[in-house]
């Protein structure tokens, strides 16, 4: 049997204290330095080696071939157990971890990322590329007689 007064002591003297929980969904929690979270792939650094995806004991990763030196990464955070073994196994650095840790979802297929890797320039004037200057730019319709004309 619990004595009233011992409780009631311990009731207001913690009172007075800090609590000793943290205030988590309305402050941000601060991850440690090499804390291992959600997976980051680059994929202009990814030389296809493929050892990330030899190296991972849950097989979360696929590296699919995309185009010359081109790759795409296909990570499954359901399967992923946050060990970081991939990223330490890829010599070019192209996966990397990082401190997002919220990642609980409902659906199961917002847990698979897909990673792709930039348009490939195939042609070494872009047309659709905004930082263009207009004068740069070449014209879709014209013809060799519209275009700036020359010395005759």
């Amino acid at each position: 049997m619990i004595i009233i007064g011992k409780m009631l002591q311990q009731l207001l003297s913690s009172l007075g204290r800090k609590p000793a929980t943290g205030r988590y969904p309305f402050e941000k929690a601060v991850m440690p330095a090499k804390f291992r979270g959600k997976l980051k792939f680059s994929p202009e650094k990814c030389i296809g080696c493929l050892m990330c995806m030899k190296d991972c004991p849950s097989g979360a990763i696929q590296i699919k071939k995309v185009g010359e030196k081109r790759f795409e990464a296909v990570i499954n955070l359901d399967r992923c157990i946050y060990c970081a073994q991939c990223v330490d196994s890829c010599p070019k650095k192209a996966l990397e971890i990082t401190p997002e840790f919220e990642l609980a979802q409902l659906d199961r297929k917002k847990l698979k990322v897909v990673f792709s890797p930039p348009a490939a320039n195939t042609s070494p004037i872009d047309a659709s590329r905004p930082d263009m200057p207009k004068a740069d730019k070449p014209e879709s319709n014209a013809t060799p007689e519209t275009k700036a004309p020359g010395p005759a």
